[in-house]
């Protein structure tokens, strides 16, 4: 009998262990040759339910036992977990199958990489600053406010006293909406803090100062016991990093305008004099006019990233995120200047009039003048491998590539005809980039003014219809500049967002306008210095404000779960029904310009690199149009992210040489200045009058 109890007390031990085991089988799938578009589906059995599992996948939450919108090829992890703590982790991978597929996922660890250098925290890395984003407190509601929705709330009576202890779930208060009664319940564990008084109106929508001022639909706050991180689906703390790559880029356009005297304020009216044409010599050197190498600059710079990408900062950073974008437009505008500068002081021009000119150039004979030549050379090779980078992908493929999608959401008859749209914007493109600089001259010279008017003009009738929010918006983006909720990551998660977005944006530092700008007509550099700083105002302080204050004054910065090109079209159709096919059509212009642009940055980096025959850019342009083509015909995901970083990577080696070259752009401008107040400098006559000769 004994033996038999111990050989069943031993069979049901291992039974036991066993049950205990957790047994994960795995469904993996890539339903089309799409990117991005793999699943991952987990049976898991064993152990004691329910489970958690534990994604690497920051957008899948704790409680889905399936992830998707996967990259094909890379792998993913993920840790599942029994209600007993009994844990076992498994790795899966979607496999690759179509061309674009196998791309992506061969690009994504790279972006990855590449993302850790750019976007490395130094500050958190030293613990002086901790990227974890804690919120104090939880806000409460009101119970079915929609931003979109014509409703009036108010507050009917509180059933909890302001000071007590709530628990989730617990009703605190009866809210009416639009006459119909609705019990507000407790949204966290804490002390209950109340807005309002019985009888107060929580949200009005007809009140303008509610649609404009961010979190009106609150009406109470829950506090914590203790700070709680934030977190992502997956259980990861959110955090809100201070990317090296911002604060590289405003640091240095700090560093300028003081060491230069705030030249991006005192510069702003002679800048203004040289646009308009008031000191063109036709007799200089050069190819271009001072207006027509703006307006090729500025086209390279306006585009996508100021319809869409601040509508994604004020989604991210709220109201407040304009100010800081402002403030560090103004600041690359001394970047620009010395940048520019420099392009046009050590440009090359051949025996035929052609310039080449760029931080290639200032990179390496600017250092060699100061015995670092082999630091210049390296720099300068550098810069010109990073650059034609970015004309092929952030400056060509990725143009191509979202201006179609746009195109196609707005007008259906393109959809599915990318490869055929690539090929009549290849034409287009290469119609024009075909003549050189000149001919880029003349059409960004035409484009840009029209479609910056338009516009503007838009942002302006939407604003205008919405005046009377002028003061609930001005105090929704100082509020939020200087006072933002913890959800908004704090004054330096706003600061960061709105410092990320302007310098993505205009490019201040990139080095990218210089070679542009070397391409114009002067017998001074520093006057296309003072050209040059005109794009980040009209850039980021121009186009980018306007279209963040279009999203304010329409009240659409609170709407949750629409972002990018999208947002910013729903507000303008709010005001103007038609605008959003406008503004798909002016995106496309935006493009354009700024594919023929980087098509000629690109290429004086390629003849820098490989020579400069006219047949080195012939082979060049063949190259950039066969990728517009391709840019716009797939969806290369990583690649075209990757191709996009580029261009941010490019101020590394130029800033560098900035830094060794800024006393001699000191010095220069204060001879360009002296010469200036001594009217030594050609201007074109007055009427009735000779012109003064240059000397």
């Amino acid at each position: 009998m004994r033996k038999y109890l111990l050989s069943m007390f031993f069979l049901f031990s291992i039974f036991g262990l066993s049950a205990q085991e957790l047994d994960v089988k795995a469904k993996v799938g890539n339903p089309s040759k799409v990117i991005n578009n793999g699943f991952i589906e987990l049976d898991v059995t064993g152990g004691t339910p329910p489970y958690q599992y534990k994604w690497s996948n920051q957008a899948t939450s704790l409680e889905s036992n399936r992830t998707e919108g996967l990259t094909e090829g890379i792998p993913y992890s993920v840790v599942v977990t029994d209600s007993e703590g009994n844990s076992v982790e498994k790795e899966f991978q979607v496999d690759a199958e179509a061309i674009t597929e196998h791309f992506n996922g061969t690009f994504a660890p790279i972006v990855e990489s590449m993302g850790n250098v750019l976007f490395w925290d130094p500050f958190s890395a030293i613990g002086i600053y901790d990227p974890v984003v804690y919120a104090d407190l939880k806000r409460v509601e009101a119970p079915e406010w929609d931003p979109q929705e014509t409703s009036k709330f108010i507050l009917k009576d509180w059933k909890v006293a302001e000071g007590d202890h709530v628990n989730t779930g617990d009703p605190i208060a009866t809210v009416s909406k639009n006459g119909q009664d609705i019990t507000a319940y407790a949204n966290a564990d804490g002390n209950l803090k109340h807005f309002l008084d019985e009888g107060e109106v929580i949200y009005n929508s007809e009140n303008k100062q509610h649609v404009i001022e961010q979190g009106a639909q609150y009406f109470a706050s829950i506090t914590y016991d203790e700070p709680i991180a934030l977190l992502h689906p997956n259980g990861d703390p959110q955090q809100k990093n201070i990317p090296f790559i911002v604060v590289w880029l405003v640091l240095g356009a700090l560093f300028f305008t003081i060491r230069l005297g705030f030249i991006n304020i005192r510069g702003f009216k002679h800048s203004l004099e040289l646009a308009k044409g008031k000191y063109d010599d036709p007799n200089a050197p050069g190819q271009v006019t001072h207006f027509q190498a703006l307006a090729t600059a500025v086209s390279g710079t306006v585009g996508l990233g100021n319809i869409a990408g601040v509508a994604v900062a004020i989604s991210l950073g709220g109201a407040g995120a304009t100010m800081w974008m402002i403030l560090a437009g103004l600041l690359g505008m001394s970047s620009k200047f010395v940048e520019c500068t420099l392009g046009v002081k050590y440009r090359f021009i051949n025996s035929e009039g052609r310039v080449f000119g760029g931080p290639m150039n200032y990179l390496r004979y600017g250092l060699e003048k100061r015995n670092k030549r082999g630091l210049g050379k390296f720099l300068a090779a550098f810069f010109a491998i990073l650059a034609i980078g970015a004309s092929f992908g952030g400056g060509n493929m990725f143009q191509a590539n979202q201006s179609f999608s746009i195109l196609a959401g707005e007008f259906p008859m393109l959809a599915g005809n990318g490869f055929w749209f690539g090929i009549v914007v290849a034409v287009l493109v290469g119609i024009v980039i075909i003549g050189g600089i000149s001919s880029i001259a003349k059409v960004t010279g035409k484009i840009v003014p029209i479609m910056a008017a338009v516009y503007v003009l838009g942002a302006l009738i939407v604003i205008g219809v919405n005046i009377e929010n002028i003061g609930p918006a001005f105090s929704a983006i100082w509020d939020g500049a200087f006072s933002p909720s913890a959800l908004k990551g704090g004054v330096i998660g706003v600061l960061i967002v709105g410092f990320q977005r302007a310098a993505f944006s205009n490019e201040a530092g990139v080095g990218s306008a210089a070679i542009a700008h070397s391409a114009a007509k002067t017998n001074h550099p520093p006057s296309e210095g003072f050209v040059a700083l005109l794009e980040p105002f009209i850039d980021t302080v121009v186009v980018c404000t306007l279209t963040a204050l279009v999203l304010i004054f329409t009240g659409m910065h609170e709407v949750e779960g629409v972002g990018g090109v999208e947002l910013t079209s729903t507000a303008f159709g709010s005001v103007i029904s038609w605008f959003p096919y406008v503004l798909a059509t002016a995106v496309f212009l935006f493009a354009f310009s700024t594919m023929i642009s980087w098509s000629y940055y690109g290429m004086r980096a390629w003849t820098y690199l490989f020579g400069k025959s006219k047949k080195n850019e012939i082979i060049y342009k063949c190259l950039f149009l066969v990728f517009v083509v391709v840019g716009a015909s797939v969806s290369l995901g990583a690649v075209l992210d990757f191709s996009d970083m580029m261009i941010l990577a490019m101020s590394f080696p130029n800033i560098i040489g900035l830094y060794f070259m800024i006393g001699e752009v000191s010095d220069d401008l204060k001879e360009y200045t002296h010469r200036l107040k001594a009217g030594e400098l050609f201007h074109k006559p007055e009427k009735g009058k000779k012109a003064e000769a240059a000397s």
